[in-house]
């Protein structure tokens, strides 16, 4: 039943927005809402004949690669990032849309000892005790990352943490958990879930919980305009809202 609710859904939406043509749309995605586009995607294509081609980076590194000139059709960034673009003149005006957003959490080896993080002070001491804390580099413009090292700052404890820290570039932080490169790992939860032998701990404390939210801007200059329109409307569908829940994130508040 929820395969042709899907496909009817997009069938609709092809049927209402797109050309008659199939076209290929390049999608420009931040690293957490990655695995909803490719959940996405291929009851997409199978439906209305377009082609998706994704390309996953930090938000930071698609902000420079954008402002640069690269040619997208959908760009899937932060609010800030797209509202950014958007004033450039590098998303189509009107385009911005709020789909998601993901909280951060904390991540340890299947099997391994589960540190306690119920509290900011227990969070603090599971932290502390960590032989080795992986998360991604501030440097490489990872939301998670940045935030992590502000955060570190403010609870006294960066100077800790430095000397293991165990910084990624981009990707999935918890295979530097699962290959035993790093005893605790930190981030967004929706990069987690999906890594085989990562255990989840859970959430960030409430106070210290940061939401990265995820927004979808059209080009101003989009070679595939209306079929990345119909992309678009399919990410606010009732069928991607069960899709990120099923990959730890959440409808963005108004979307």
């Amino acid at each position: 039943m929820k395969t042709f609710i899907f496909v009817g859904l997009v069938g609709a939406i092809a049927m209402a927005g797109t050309t008659a043509k199939a076209a290929e749309i390049k999608v420009l995605t931040a690293g957490a809402y990655k695995a909803v586009l490719v959940a996405l995607v291929p009851e997409f294509e199978k439906s209305t004949g377009h082609k998706v081609v994704l390309d996953n980076d930090t938000a930071g590194a698609l902000q420079k690669r954008i402002s640069g000139g690269e040619a997208f059709d959908l760009a899937v960034i932060t609010p800030r990032v797209v509202g950014d673009l958007a004033k450039d003149g590098k998303v189509a005006t009107g385009s911005q849309t709020n789909l998601a957003r993901v909280g951060i959490g904390v991540v340890v080896k299947e099997g391994a000892p589960v540190p306690n993080i119920a509290t900011v002070d227990a969070f603090k001491q599971a932290v502390l005790e960590a032989k080795s804390v992986a998360y991604i580099d501030p440097a490489s413009g990872g939301s998670s990352g940045i935030y992590l090292d502000q955060l570190f700052q403010k609870m006294g404890i960066a100077d800790q943490v430095k000397p293991k820290a165990k910084l990624k570039q981009g990707g999935y932080v918890a295979e530097l958990i699962v290959n035993g490169e790093a005893e605790l790992g930190i981030h967004q939860i929706s990069e987690i879930v999906p890594v085989k032998g990562a255990h989840l701990v859970g959430p960030l404390p409430a106070e210290i919980q940061n939401y990265t939210t995820y927004a979808g801007g059209i080009s101003a200059a989009a070679k595939e305009p209306e079929a990345a329109k119909a992309l678009l409307s399919l990410l606010t569908s009732e069928t991607a809202v069960a899709v990120l829940k099923s990959r730890g994130m959440e409808a963005a508040p108004g979307s």
